[in-house]
């Protein structure tokens, strides 16, 4: 019959590569993608629910599938305010993780970062850190984390620090070999079709894959 999947931050670089290769894919008979505003996609797979996300719990009845993809996040420089990010990057994930679960959801896939670190002095690292910790405490029959190093995709507001780095990743990629793999850029079709991939096996546990480990599942047939 097929699985449902449940998609967070489905307008985002990641995300939206996602959703393109959830929708494409025949193991998904439908895709729910929660935010706060409407798409400007339309498929028969495809259904939306917008929310007010400090008030989840409104819509928990309609939060539900086999799968959830949490690709949710922000930056500094859309979200100054610390609290309000850390309501993004932390809160909103767990808080759709724990209505999903208790709605049968079996799997969570959770897009991290290379350096994720609860002991991290670095506000961004200990805050995926923080919230790979929190969501190994709710019982998934598997999660899944991928922490991928800069992400190389089209983004819609290409800041030129953003442009520089990923120039300049893609010059130094083929000089990054060994145990310094993990540091190569990763284009986000590469993520998504991992994330992908690891939602079609019948796995348990929690598992944790570094960004060379997301490329090896992605070119792998």
């Amino acid at each position: 019959m097929g699985k449902k999947a449940i998609l967070l931050g489905a307008s985002g670089l990641t995300g939206s590569s996602l959703l393109t290769q959830l929708l494409a894919d025949n193991n998904y008979r439908e895709v729910l993608t929660i935010g706060r505003k409407q798409l400007d996609t339309a498929h028969p797979k495809l259904k939306q629910l917008m929310v007010d996300f400090d008030r989840l719990s409104d819509y928990s009845d309609e939060i539900q599938g086999d799968v959830v993809f949490c690709c949710l996040g922000t930056t500094k420089s859309k979200t100054p305010n610390l609290e309000q990010y850390k309501k993004i990057d932390y809160r909103y994930p767990l808080d759709v993780a724990k209505i999903a679960l208790q709605n049968g959801a079996t799997q969570y896939h959770l897009v991290s970062a290379l350096g994720a670190d609860v002991k991290s002095r670095i506000f961004y690292s200990r805050l995926k850190g923080e919230v790979e910790r929190d969501l190994q405490k709710i019982p998934f029959k598997s999660i899944h984390i991928y922490r991928p190093s800069l992400l190389d995709g089209n983004r819609k507001e290409m800041r030129f620090a953003e442009n520089f780095a990923t120039i300049t990743m893609r010059l130094l990629n083929p000089l990054l070999i060994g145990s310094l793999r993990k540091y190569r850029s990763i284009k986000t079709e590469k993520v998504a079709l991992a994330m992908l991939k690891k939602s079609l096996e019948e796995n348990s546990g929690t598992f944790i894959y570094p960004s060379d480990e997301i490329e090896r599942i992605s070119n792998k047939i």
